[in-house]
Parts: structure tokens; sequence; C-alpha cells
């Protein structure tokens, strides 16, 4: 199973889950991460972030949904703006959910307080993360409206 993370500018949320849903996925399942209008890279405290975390930023970069190796079989936007966009064609088969977070990035003050809003963007995506990996997922994947609603649950047992 292919999961796209989804967002506007790929450089911060949808990096760390994928990142982290690759560290934590079991043989079968396999995350990447797009953008809308990719930033062209990704912001450094995400990649410290990860590296902090023992999880490897290998192939970590800041890429367009317009250019995929491979089709999603579910997409999950992470950010509010990437939920209220048209996704592109070839796009639509794929189940869909929302999992909002923060942007990181546009936090402000000191760095501690900034370094504070990527750890909880992590800390936020990889339980739910998480709690996606403890579904019964061999179940759900014959019935998609079961898997689309579980998904959906997610952020509220998560916030």
């Amino acid at each position: 199973m292919r999961i796209l993370f989804l967002c506007t500018a790929n450089s911060c949320r949808s990096i760390l889950a994928e990142a982290i849903f690759n560290h934590l996925a079991p043989s079968g399942w396999r995350a990447f991460s797009a953008g809308s209008k990719p930033a062209g890279h990704v912001h450094p405290r995400s990649l410290a972030l990860l590296e902090r975390e023992g999880i490897s930023t290998d192939g970590c970069h800041s890429k367009s949904w317009e250019n995929l190796p491979v089709k999603p079989d579910i997409v999950i936007t992470v950010c509010a703006n990437a939920d209220g966009e048209t996704c592109p064609a070839y796009l639509r088969p794929a189940l869909r959910a929302h999992w909002g977070v923060a942007d990181p990035a546009h936090a402000t003050g000191t760095d501690a307080e900034i370094d504070e809003a990527f750890r909880k963007a992590y800390r936020t995506l990889r339980a739910r993360i998480e709690v996606f990996f403890d579904l019964p997922l061999e179940t759900l994947m014959l019935d998609k409206t079961a898997l689309k609603a579980e998904l959906d649950k997610i952020p509220a047992l998560v916030g």
C-alpha cells in the first residue's frame, strides 16, 4: 500500500509524516510526500528533528504532486490549504483523509519556542501514524468505507 502525505509546500509536515511512516511501516507499506506548490527545499529544522529521533532523512526532498513516482492508494492531507485544493485527476481514485497539523515553518518566537512547534508537529504526526498502524488494516483494506471512517477518526483521537 502506498500512502501520499500531501501539503502545500512539502517542506515540513508532509516530510515529517513520510519519514515517520516509513520508519514505522511494516513490510508492504510505503509512504511518500508531495506538495501542491513545493518550496523546493526541506526545512532544516525538520531534517534536524528527524535525525535527533533516529529517523533516516535519505531521500527527503520537496517535490510536486505532479511528479509522483507511483499512484497512491491513500492520500492524507496534513495542512488546511492542501485539504481544500483539487488534486490532480490521477489522484482521484485514492482514498482521502485530512489530518491537519499546525505548520511549524510559520512558528515565531525564540529558538526554543520554534523548536517546540516542530516537536509538537512531529509528536502529533507520529501519534496519528501509530494509531493508524494499530488499526486492523488487513480487514479494513477490504472495506474502503470503513477504512475511510477510521482514517477520519484519527485526528480526534490524537489531537
